[in-house]
């Protein structure tokens, strides 16, 4: 099957398969919408769930032919691998446990790797993810995807720039409410298996929305996180892991800052935003009107920069698919991510060189284990009062 690019050239779908992610998995529904946004990416294969009759009952629900349906990621993997049409890619949407063993499972069979973040639960299995990509030569994607808005992309490429001059502080936050209430002791399914550190791993609130908020603050600044002292609690009674962290962070060059995640946040629905303090200036990026970028040159008055309007770049360009004020949000936000993603493995199976821009865009495998190390180091530090503990990974 193919497709047409946005120049007019024709391309192949990229053949995929899904672990996880079936009826009731909230997040791979998600992602299977951002994946058929742009008509790059065919699902043909999954493993969708632990459970085989809701496994089968997925893949059928999704058109999935009963025979590339499976019962255990392991089949999948050595199944796919053998077969002429075989998935080039798999899809990675369980529990954060999972993630080590079903992605080593893929890439030992050859097949290229997009997991959801976290990486992984431990330090240990993410280096040794990132030994095994480069063992395989696989490509190893993972979805930090809020690097896909448009406004995120241009305030990157405008601290790139200089537009805001040395950068000398950022402050990253991602707050929420849906853990307020004890809905984890009461069964609620997306809540109790994030706060049980069998399955989520040491820090709940920081692996399921720190990570995030810490990812867009190096994909914009382009800082490395060199130490971390943190403060974090548990907010509800009885609640096994945290729902709340307060970090001072130390980055390269010098630069200062902060980061807070909360779920326990009552009017917070989904707030995640980076500020970026510069010797010239300031940019503000709020994942609730992601079309903005709010910048403020010292001594002038502040201007908000709308995606699609006079003031975008060519980096939010190339990812806006409507005029200005024509809204786009999270799923176009994550369907570039996938967009970008596609082109990248694509480029990588076929042998031919992948765009550097392109692929500095994505989050790899080692920014996936710059976010394991953050969680880690945020907990011993935590663990250890504060302590200030080292960061960077690689």
């Amino acid at each position: 099957m193919v497709y047409a690019t946005a120049d007019g050239a024709a391309g192949r779908r990229l053949r995929v398969g899904m672990v996880g992610g079936g009826r009731g998995a909230f997040i791979g529904a998600v992602h299977r919408l951002a994946m058929r946004l742009d008509d790059q990416i065919e699902l043909v294969a999954g493993a969708l769930s632990s459970d085989p009759s809701n496994a089968a009952a997925s893949a059928a629900e999704l058109g999935i032919d009963p025979a590339r349906s499976y019962a255990d990621y392991r089949m999948m993997a050595e199944t796919e691998a053998t077969r002429e049409d075989g998935i080039e890619a798999v899809v990675i949407v369980t529990p954060n446990h999972l993630h080590a063993p079903v992605s080593t499972a893929f890439l030992e069979a050859g097949i290229d790797v997009i997991c959801d973040k976290p990486l992984s639960t431990t330090l240990s299995e993410a280096e040794a993810l990132v030994a095994l990509t480069a063992e395989r030569r696989r490509r190893f994607l993972v979805t930090l995807n809020n690097t896909g808005y448009a406004m995120v992309r241009q305030a990157r490429e405008m601290v790139a720039a200089g537009e805001i001059g040395d950068i000398v502080a950022i402050h990253a936050a991602y707050i929420q409410d849906w853990l307020t209430l004890p809905i984890d002791a009461d069964g609620q399914k997306q809540a109790e298996w994030r706060t049980d550190p069998a399955r989520a791993g040491e820090s709940a609130v920081l692996a399921d929305i720190g990570v995030h908020a810490f990812n867009l603050a190096a994909f914009i600044s382009g800082r490395t996180a060199e130490a971390i002292s943190a403060d974090l609690f548990t907010a509800v009674p009885g609640r096994r892991l945290d729902d709340n962290a307060h970090l001072l962070m130390r980055w390269s060059g010098g630069v200062r800052g902060t980061l807070t995640a909360s779920q326990t946040s009552p009017g917070h629905y989904n707030d995640l935003s980076v500020r970026i303090h510069g010797s010239k200036g300031s940019l503000e990026w709020r994942g609730t009107a992601p079309e903005e970028l709010r910048h403020a040159r010292y001594g002038e008055e502040a201007r908000t920069i709308i995606r699609g309007g006079f003031g975008a770049t060519d980096a939010a360009k190339r990812v806006s698919r409507m005029p200005a004020a024509h809204p786009e949000g999270y799923i176009e936000a994550f369907g570039n991510y996938y967009r970008d993603a596609a082109t990248i493995i694509r480029a990588h199976r076929a042998g031919t060189p992948v765009d550097p821009a392109i692929a500095a865009l994505v989050p790899d495998v080692v920014d996936g284990a710059r976010g394991v190390k953050f969680v880690a180091a945020a907990v011993a530090s935590s663990k250890a009062g504060g302590a200030w503990t080292p960061a960077s990974f690689g």
